[in-house]
């Protein structure tokens, strides 16, 4: 506590200082809250990495998902521009019909050929770009799922420490057990997510 500072314990912390206070006077209880205090202070640790690592997966997802909007509108706008391009194309395809001379009908035949092939470029682009913009999309979908696993794991943790601390309360084993067991889901939760499964 920092001099002059505010500073408020919550009941967890409370009986934590309490039990390491008077775990010097050795004995089985004395075992048991260093063992929940050790137990405690480590899945806090890995409850913390568990949180960044689900933070940061939750920010690439909405990255990536920004990324693929991006590519959606891009190829949008390809497919916009394919559209004037194909509009040009049939104004002078009819502009060609109408034309009685024959150094006309070449003139926009000329046109109504270089639109075709401006046509097949653009879709071409457009269509590189909503690939682009699908393969965001999945890996916006990865990065979520992932992020959920690291969100599930971390609760476990955070329940595996009220847990520890009821047990401090109760000097319940059967809590105890309880505490290693929902941790030890947690970790398992965790490792799924280190596995992206």
């Amino acid at each position: 506590m920092s001099e002059g500072g505010f500073h408020v314990h919550g009941p967890h912390d409370h009986e934590v200082e309490h039990a390491v206070h008077n775990a010097s006077h050795g004995g089985e209880g004395a075992r048991m809250i260093n063992q929940i205090a050790m137990f405690t202070a480590l899945i806090a640790t890995v409850g913390a990495v568990f949180a960044y690592m689900g933070g940061a997966t939750q920010a690439n997802a909405g990255l990536f998902k920004n990324n693929a909007a991006i590519k959606k509108t891009e190829a949008s706008n390809q497919w916009n521009y394919f559209q004037a391009k194909s509009t040009k194309q049939s104004l002078a395809e009819v502009s060609r019909d109408l034309t009685a001379g024959a150094s006309d009908k070449e003139k926009y035949q000329a046109k109504i050929d270089r639109y075709e092939k401006e046509k097949n470029e653009i879709k071409a682009v457009a269509e590189g770009m909503e690939k682009d913009a699908t393969q965001w999309d999945k890996q916006s979908d990865e990065q979520m799922h992932q992020h959920h696993r690291w969100a599930q794991a971390t609760t476990a943790l955070q329940v595996s420490i009220a847990l520890a601390a009821i047990a401090l309360l109760t000097r319940k084993k059967w809590l105890e057990w309880g505490m290693f067991g929902v941790a030890g889901i947690g970790v398992v939760i965790g490792a799924l997510a280190i596995m992206h499964i």
